[in-house]
């Protein structure tokens, strides 16, 4: 089985690694220089304080920087990872539009032999069957971003397998959408998943629905993603975005912290609105680049 770069080596990893090693680095640097420096004064060496700590001040500086180039490797495996995910997904797609392709001859063939036969019935049976089949694929081939259109497609599957049914609603292209289409995956993504798994949990509900809903306003790229699964209390709902919250058991409680930082890099935010029959998340990205770029700088 062939092996991808990150199974061979976990970058990640690798690189939280080397932040706690350097920052022990230094706080054992910090140690051994105010060791040194009251050992010096005491025995009246001043000469050797100057050239210990400068010493000390070069490998403390190093250690940061590798601190720095560890945080920058870490965050480029987590985009080469996501990147690679919406790859996938990409290929998911292409290969149902083929096999769709594929298959349109046979479906013809089909009709007009049921016509043939003189059996109108069948024939209109069958093509509202195709049909019902070929829309839920091209419902979503209706974003300009190719990444965020394969991740619909294939989250739709994936909610169909454990009995959730997942709608639809795209009124806007997305053109000229400032987020990179990767990481307006991970947005949606994250968004989605959350949502799948409250409803997986919840045992009581026989209809169980997400719904995405992608817009636009004069000003500003929106996106709303709701379920009606259990409410999220009120008392946690100010919580949900922290880094490490979670309510899963085998949760991380980083999905929607990621989110909230990605929307945040470019202007924009997310809340959450949650009662007993729904629970949405609601998101915008500002269009104006003025807006974006003071966000950013503050």
């Amino acid at each position: 089985m062939r092996r991808t770069l990150q199974e061979k080596l976990n970058v990640k990893k690798a690189a939280r690694f080397a932040v706690v090693i350097n920052a022990l680095q230094i706080a054992a640097m910090v140690a051994v220089l105010l060791y040194a420096v009251l050992r010096a004064r005491l025995e009246g060496r001043v000469v050797e304080i100057g050239a210990i700590a400068a010493a000390l001040l070069i490998v403390s500086w190093g250690a940061v920087l590798d601190i720095r180039e560890a945080l920058s490797a870490g965050k480029i495996a987590e985009q080469a990872s996501m990147l690679e995910e919406a790859y996938g997904q990409l290929e998911a797609l292409n290969g149902t539009l083929r096999k769709q392709r594929h298959d349109f001859m046979n479906h013809l063939q089909v009709v007009f032999s049921l016509l043939e036969l003189d059996d109108p019935g069948e024939a209109m049976k069958y093509v509202e069957n195709v049909y019902g089949d070929i829309k839920k694929t091209g419902s979503v081939l209706k974003t300009a971003i190719p990444a965020v259109n394969a991740l619909i497609a294939a989250k739709r599957q994936d909610c169909a397998e454990r009995g959730i049914t997942l709608d639809i609603h795209i009124a806007a292209g997305w053109r000229d959408m400032p987020v990179p289409g990767w990481e307006m995956c991970r947005v949606l993504g994250n968004l989605i998943d959350n949502a799948r798994d409250a409803l997986v949990e919840d045992a009581s509900n026989a209809d169980k629905r997400i719904s995405l809903t992608i817009d636009e306003t004069p000003g500003a790229y929106c996106f709303r993603v709701e379920n009606n699964g259990p409410a999220i209390p009120p008392a946690i709902q100010r919580s949900i975005f922290q880094m490490g919250f979670t309510t899963k058991s085998d949760g991380h409680g980083s999905g929607l912290s990621i989110v909230e930082e990605i929307l945040k890099e470019y202007g924009g935010e997310i809340h959450v609105e949650s009662a007993e029959d729904a629970t949405a998340f609601i998101g915008s990205v500002p269009k104006r680049m003025d807006i974006r770029e003071s966000e950013r700088i503050e």
